[in-house]
Order: C-alpha cells, then sequence, then structure tokens
C-alpha cells in the first residue's frame, strides 16, 4: 500500500544539495535495468551514483531470490553494512539503507525484523515509490519501512525518462512477472502476473536510449516471448512484431530478447529471427532438465521432446543461431537416468553456452516441501559432469569461429592496456588490441583463437577504418 499523500515528499521538485548512492545489484539483467531506473528515480532529489557503499549517503541492495543462499548472502551483506552505517554517523552524517527486489518482496517482514538498521524494504513492484519512501526515511525514528504490495498501477507510469547515457548496450524491460507457476521458482509471487507494456511506451523509451548513443538493445521480460502488449488501436503486439518495430529505430543496430519459454515461441517470433537483421542469432532458452519425468514435476509444461522441435524451428528460421540455456540439478526426486538425459540433451543441442545451478528450495514454492531431495554430494558431482560437458561445447562452438571474421560491438576497455571487448552476434565475448575511438563501434574482427569464455583477435580493418 502506498504511503498517505500527507507523508509523500514533492519528489517532482529538484533538490540542489548533491547527495550519494550506491546501487549493488544481484541476478538478472532486469535487476541491472531496474537499479539503473532507482538511480534515474533518485536524481532529482540530488543523488548521484558512486562505486562503493563507504561514506554513501544512500545504499541500496537490489535483490535476487533465483540463486543458491540468497537471503543469507543478504543478510551477510546487511550485517557488514551495519558497521558502514554506525561510521557514517560516526563522522556526522547518516546513511539510509535499503532492500528492494525479490528477496525484499518474498522475506520483506523477516528482513525489517532481522535488521533493524534497514531503513526501506521495498519491492520490485514499488520501487517507483522510492523518492516518497526516502523521504519519510529521513524523518523516521529507526522504524523500517516496508512497501512490498502489488501496486494496482504499473510502475512504468511513474518513472522518469532516464538521467544517464546507458553506454553503446542497454536493457529495456518490456514484460514483468510470469503466469507459468513452475515448481521450483518464487518469480510469480514476487513479480507478480504477467504484464506487458504498451508498444507505445517501449517505442519512446528504445527512441530516448538510441538518442542517447545505445547501438544494441536487449528486451527484457521473466518470460519475455508472452509480450502481448496493448496498442491504442486495440490491437495486441507479440514480441515479433514489437521487435519489428524496434528495429526501425534510427541508430538501433543490434537487438536481443531474455529470457524465453519454449511454449510461447510463436510462428511471428521464429518468422523475425529469419527476417530482420537486426535481431542476432542468439536466443537465451531455458529447458531446465533434459528428463520428461523431472521436467512435469517441474510443472514445465513442455517435453524434451517439444523442446528440441522448438530448436529445430528456429534453425530452419536462422541456420546461423547459437543457443543458450539454464539447467538445474539434483531436484527432488531426480535419478541417474534422468540426468543422463539431461546430459544427452545437451549434446544433441550443442549449447554455445549455458548455466547450470544445484537445486535449492525456495520459500513457498511447491517443490520446496518435497520429500524425495537429492543428497548434496550427488548434487554437486552431477553439476560437475554437466557443467564439464557444457563447457566442452562452448570450446567447440568458440574454436569454429577461429579463422572466421566477424562483426564485434566494441562496448569497453579490454582487461590489458590498448585493448578493446566486445560481443559478437553470437554474444561471444571478444578481445582484440584496438584504438580506443572504436569503442562504440561495429568492427570486423579476424578470429585467432577461440577458448570456452572467450575470442581473441585481430582487427579485419586499419586503425583509419580501411579494410586490412
Amino acid at each position: 500500500m502506498a504511503p498517505p499523500p500527507d507523508t509523500l515528499a514533492p519528489a517532482s521538485e529538484p533538490v540542489t544539495t548533491l547527495k550519494t548512492v550506491h546501487v549493488r545489484s544481484w541476478g538478472c539483467q532486469m535487476n541491472v535495468y531496474d537499479s539503473q531506473r532507482m538511480v534515474d528515480l533518485l536524481a532529482p532529489l540530488g543523488y548521484r551514483p558512486v562505486d562503493a557503499a563507504e561514506g554513501a549517503d544512500m545504499v541500496i541492495l537490489n535483490t535476487c531470490h533465483i540463486r543458491e543462499k540468497a537471503t543469507e548472502k543478504l543478510f551477510s551483506e546487511l550485517g557488514r553494512l551495519k558497521a558502514t552505517k554506525q561510521a557514517k554517523a560516526d563522522a556526522g552524517g547518516a546513511m539510509i539503507l535499503a532492500v528492494a527486489g525479490c528477496v525484499a518482496q518474498a522475506e520483506g517482514p523477516v528482513i525489517a525484523a532481522r535488521a533493524r538498521h534497514v531503513d526501506i524494504v521495498v519491492g520490485p513492484q514499488s520501487y517507483q515509490s522510492l523518492p516518497e519512501l526516502v523521504a519519510r526515511a529521513s524523518r523516521a525514528q529507526g522504524e523500517p519501512i516496508l512497501l512490498t504490495d502489488f501496486p494496482v498501477e504499473s510502475k512504468f507510469d511513474s518513472l522518469p525518462e532516464e538521467s544517464a547515457p546507458r553506454g553503446v548496450s542497454a536493457f529495456l524491460t518490456i514484460q514483468e512477472g510470469c503466469d507459468k507457476f513452475c515448481s521450483f521458482c518464487v518469480v510469480p509471487y514476487t513479480r507478480g502476473a504477467e504484464y506487458s507494456r504498451p508498444p507505445g511506451d517501449v517505442l519512446v523509451e528504445a527512441k530516448r536510449l538510441a538518442a542517447s548513443g545505445v547501438r544494441e538493445l536487449t528486451l527484457l521480460g521473466q518470460n519475455v516471448n508472452a509480450y502481448h502488449g496493448a496498442a491504442p488501436d486495440g490491437a495486441v503486439w507479440t514480441l515479433g512484431r514489437l521487435i519489428r518495430a524496434v528495429a526501425e529505430i534510427p541508430g538501433i543496430e543490434r537487438i536481443r530478447y531474455t529470457t524465453s519459454h519454449p511454449n510461447d515461441m510463436d510462428e511471428e517470433l521464429v518468422a523475425a529471427h529469419a527476417e530482420v537483421p537486426a535481431l542476432m542469432p542468439f536466443l537465451h532458452l531455458p529447458v531446465q532438465s533434459g528428463s520428461d519425468r523431472i521436467l512435469a514435476k517441474m510443472n514445465r509444461k513442455h517435453t524434451a521432446a517439444e523442446y528440441l522441435a522448438v530448436i529445430e524451428r528456429l534453425r530452419a528460421a536462422r541456420p546461423d543461431i547459437a543457443l543458450s540455456s539454464d539447467f538445474i540439478v539434483g531436484f527432488p526426486g531426480e535419478t541417474e537416468k534422468d540426468f543422463q538425459a539431461t546430459l544427452g540433451l545437451v549434446r544433441t543441442v550443442g549449447f554455445a553456452q549455458a548455466y547450470s545451478f544445484k537445486y535449492s528450495p525456495r520459500p513457498g514454492t511447491p517443490a520446496s516441501g518435497a520429500a524425495d531431495a537429492v543428497p548434496e554430494p550427488v548434487k554437486s558431482e552431477r553439476l560437475a559432469r554437466l557443467q564439464t560437458a557444457i563447457l566442452e561445447g562452448q570450446m567447440r562452438f568458440n574454436q569454429a569461429t577461429v579463422g572466421t571474421v566477424v562483426p564485434v560491438l566494441f562496448d569497453r576497455a579490454g582487461s590489458r592496456p590498448g585493448q578493446l571487448h566486445g560481443r559478437s552476434p553470437h554474444m561471444q565475448s571478444v578481445h582484440a588490441a584496438a584504438p580506443a575511438h572504436l569503442l562504440g563501434q561495429i568492427v570486423p574482427v579476424q578470429i585467432a583463437d577461440g577458448r570456452a569464455l572467450s575470442l581473441t583477435g585481430i582487427l579485419a580493418i586499419e586503425p583509419c577504418g580501411m579494410v586490412a
């Protein structure tokens, strides 16, 4: 529930006093986007972002409930920040400490009770109220402010324009929430039901990002390919149609989207992969397991064969598409036979990359109370075998690129002097010796070496821009 009107600060009026805010974000790309938008919300209050919590006037921990032991890691960080906050007070200042994100949504009362030095606990659907919450926290006397209700109105209706350039690559949230209710997942409970932003709003934000210098745009959603945005004329846009519209924006040269569900890969979206040059030939499509029995226990609503059929449709439309996925090992009841089915699927698809985790129960999810838990040593051993198979596939994929010339979008300085880092169309990390003026440019690079996690290459152009 929003605070009553008489407690709200006039957040729309800029504040000239400069303050600092440090935001630490865990988890998915959507949390990265949310963290950036929190900074935008606080800018009119005089807050500028800083890289460290020490000395900051405000610290926000933007949490993720997907990762293992998320709550324990949060309280460990809060313990460290208690001393940081006290040091700020001892120096005559004050620090506002806020916990945001999915752990805040799921366990807000626990955080408020266990960590009394926390000033604000706000869920991912309510952070648009941060300016008002900061005003209340500045007047509060040690009582944590808790805001984890699901608001009736979308938070996007209250977010300001972006206050700072995002670089050459940026995230743009177009969809939130999920209606799938996988038995291991907290997203439906922390992010709520599926909601799609109107396409007009998405395009306005995309145009602003393009005007700020963004060349590559990643469209985000918990279940992004379930996007169904309502246009003013009453039409419902799918993700495929939205991608076509974004591709027409001057300056946007690369489009990606994540994360998708196999059941929502419709024909319009598959066709976009074949027909929209700006849509990169890379797709993150989580499967979680190769065993139909485990997929059913996970409530994934698809079989391994159905997942492979989706892959066949995508490869028919875009033969050079590279695929990434998520896997959970040691789900309750998983046998060695089930695990072998997962290894078989990994080898059949040949993923360019993948993420794998040991199952850990999330409070409140159906699977959390399962009695047939897999022993921890077994989970660890299976994870090691799976990651070996995944890395072997990544190595084969990257080594197949050696000797070819690929267009690389340089997005930041490399780890060595005189080097730039960039991404290939297939989302591979590429390092090459290159002059700084090529930062933000898409440049042909001849790949000289391919390892499991990255590529190295040499420019296929002269520094002045001529083809070598």
